[in-house]
């Protein structure tokens, strides 16, 4: 099986992220590079968060991903510096985060608008309504905040830009 960077990436796509099943590692921006050794593949991943508890789980499955493809083990690197930033997620990733119900990071991780008390407006991925409630900063997980839709009444997450 031919082993360039792309093939691989590729074959990452079948990792899912544990916590949002619809998106892939690497729409995520979770997977940085892809290194091939003459006897080796190292990919380096970077967490959406420090501590995230999905990333153990996102290097076993890269592993056994990549050890069913290739029969030989990959080597997973943790990479903290750049940080991860929701600028990395794709567009492909951002309507399926939509159509899971959880609105998809508004902006540019450079938007610091909450430290000026700007409200943000959200809309809601159920019926689209801008007339939305922050109802807590942190949702399902630290990466999201919750919040209601005033019109249809359904709660939802948030993708914060981080």
């Amino acid at each position: 099986m031919e082993r360039n960077e792309a093939h691989i990436l590729e074959l990452l796509t079948a990792v899912k992220d544990p916590e949002i099943p619809v998106l892939n590692v690497v729409d995520m921006g979770v997977i940085r590079k892809v290194d091939i050794n003459d006897d080796r593949i190292v990919v380096t991943i970077t967490p959406t968060y420090s501590g995230c508890p999905a990333m153990d789980v996102i290097s076993r499955n890269v592993k056994a991903t990549l050890k069913r493809a290739f029969g030989e083990d990959a080597e997973v690197v943790s990479q903290l510096s750049p940080a991860w930033t929701t600028d990395w997620i794709t567009d492909e990733a951002r309507e399926k985060l939509r159509e899971y119900g959880i609105a998809p990071p508004e902006g540019k991780s450079h938007d610091k608008s909450q430290l000026f008390a700007e409200p943000k407006v959200i809309a809601c991925p159920k019926c689209g309504s801008k007339n939305t409630t922050l109802v807590s900063e942190f949702g399902s997980t630290s990466c999201k905040a919750h919040y209601k839709c005033s019109d249809c009444l359904e709660p939802f997450d948030y993708f914060k830009c981080i």
